[in-house]
């Protein structure tokens, strides 16, 4: 095999900031955050969704925040009137 050809394959942490749950595995993702966890220092990786906090593994259904998007568009688009040929 070549040399430096390959990302660096390491352990990171994932920490799940919706559930603020934690966990280490290997990864080949780059980040400049770190995190001390067991006494020993790991780069930190922040996710919103895991397997802890998707509602699809969970079971759990989750509200999100969808009205501000609607009015949104409807202040956008919703007062467009159709052009006259």
């Amino acid at each position: 095999m070549k040399k430096d050809i390959h990302p660096n394959y390491r352990e990171v942490v994932f920490l799940d900031t919706s559930a603020d749950i934690s966990f280490v595995t290997r990864s080949t993702a780059e980040t400049n955050e770190t995190i001390e966890l067991d006494g020993k220092t790991f780069p930190l990786i922040k996710v919103e969704v895991s397997s802890e906090s998707h509602p699809f593994y969970t079971g759990k259904k989750m509200f999100l925040d969808t009205a501000g998007r609607v009015e949104k568009f409807n202040k956008r688009f919703g007062q467009r009137k159709e052009k006259e040929s």
